[in-house]
């Protein structure tokens, strides 16, 4: 009988990298890092989402499920391809232990911003045809971001929900209006993606040459104020002011006795069933684009998901609700050709859940620190780990 490969891998999500700029970036320690993977005979380099962070400055509270984190971008790299020069990112001094995130956005702000005029002033023209490649590729959603994005900046950073009523409801007069008005605003913001993009697969192909893998992670929620939300309000459960009927989190357990009350907006499923779940088969796909293989987040949350009436001040008054479980795991597997994804089952976890993962052949994660202070049968001590 066949034994699996065994292979082993870090998590370490790119904004810890050290540098000089407030914040890890796809530069040069990212690329040593590797390296470094490749020296300590490592297979796998796990992350956390590459989207960009909303609010908390948390990945997992995106502004976008299918964009990319401009933080991340590398000044660095923007100087040897001839976007901005030294002087560009002169006065930047940030603290060496920590991020600080307001520091650090007004800064990343800037250089994107001096990066994007010098751009539109013929500096790195051999990329201009790359940019409109890029622009075309993307269009199904870029368009909603940027225009999303742009907003945003026209309302100082306000929430989507606080913006007029008739933008909320993208009145087509209205859109196109802001589309014109806010132009300048949506190029820079399609700028950013593109050069993100660029900066991450340069990167990814030197792992991928290195025998290094990347791991991505795909939050099972996205946040209320994010383009997605926006875009397809006919995918959550709306009222007819698209304020959200229910919203998500988790039963109280030995973590918290009132539960988690995370508030992102629920999907309808029922809705999303009709689409064949072609908007969830195109989240997947962008992000295996991006890395090798995904970790789900929230798995459970396929099988049954706790739903909490919106008006609720914690998760306690929730329910179980049945989530769309193999139906959509299987149109997902037809979408995409197979399931290059790992559950993450953690916490408590019924047999509905397990056979849920079993049937699909996903493996479930573990977690070595858990394993103390129990007899063997704990199942996170090695020797009790699944080979599949």
């Amino acid at each position: 009988m066949a034994h699996p490969t065994r292979s082993a891998g870090i998590l370490l999500h790119p904004t810890s990298l050290p540098g000089t700029f407030g914040v890890g970036d796809l530069g040069s320690a990212a690329y040593a890092w590797i390296d470094w993977l490749v020296s300590a005979r490592q297979t796998w380099w796990q992350i956390l989402p590459l989207n960009p962070p909303g609010a908390g400055n948390s990945p997992y509270s995106s502004f976008s499920a299918f964009a990319g984190n401009p933080l991340l971008v590398s000044p660095q790299s923007l100087r040897e391809e001839g976007f901005i020069d030294d002087r560009d990112w002169s006065g930047a001094n940030f603290p060496a232990d920590n991020v600080d995130y307001a520091a650090v956005i007004s800064f990343k702000q800037r250089i994107l911003m001096r990066a994007y005029e010098n751009f539109r002033n013929g500096r790195a023209g051999n990329l201009r045809g790359a940019f409109d490649a890029f622009r075309e590729e993307k269009k199904h959603w870029l368009g909603d971001y940027t225009l999303f994005m742009a907003i945003k900046d026209h309302y100082l950073g306000r929430g989507s929900q606080e913006w007029p009523a008739d933008l909320r409801r993208r009145e087509p007069a209205v859109l196109a209006k802001a589309q014109a008005d806010l132009a300048d605003g949506m190029g820079l913001h399609a700028f950013q993606q593109f050069l993100f993009f660029r900066q991450w697969f340069f990167l990814h192909d030197y792992a991928s040459k290195r025998g290094i893998k990347i791991l991505g992670d795909i939050p099972i929620f996205v946040a209320r104020d994010s383009a997605d939300v926006w875009a397809h309000p006919e995918l959550f459960q709306f009222d007819a002011d698209r304020n959200p009927k229910a919203v998500a989190g988790v039963p109280p357990d030995y973590f918290n006795a009132d539960g988690q009350l995370w508030g992102n907006p629920l999907y309808d499923w029922a809705k999303l069933k009709e689409t064949g779940y072609a908007w969830w088969i195109e989240r997947l796909r962008a992000t295996l684009a991006l890395v090798d293989t995904v970790r789900l987040d929230h798995f459970r949350g396929f099988e049954a998901y706790w739903e909490v009436p919106a008006s609720s001040a914690t998760a306690k008054t929730g329910r179980w609700v049945k989530g769309p479980g193999a139906d959509f795991l299987a149109a997902v597997r037809k979408g995409l050709g197979s399931l290059p994804l790992v559950a993450e089952d953690l916490g408590v976890i019924t047999p509905e859940v397990e056979a849920l993962r079993d049937q699909f052949e996903l493996p479930g994660m573990r977690v070595l620190q858990f394993a103390f202070g129990d007899d063997f049968r704990n199942p996170y001590l090695p020797h009790n780990y699944t080979s599949k």
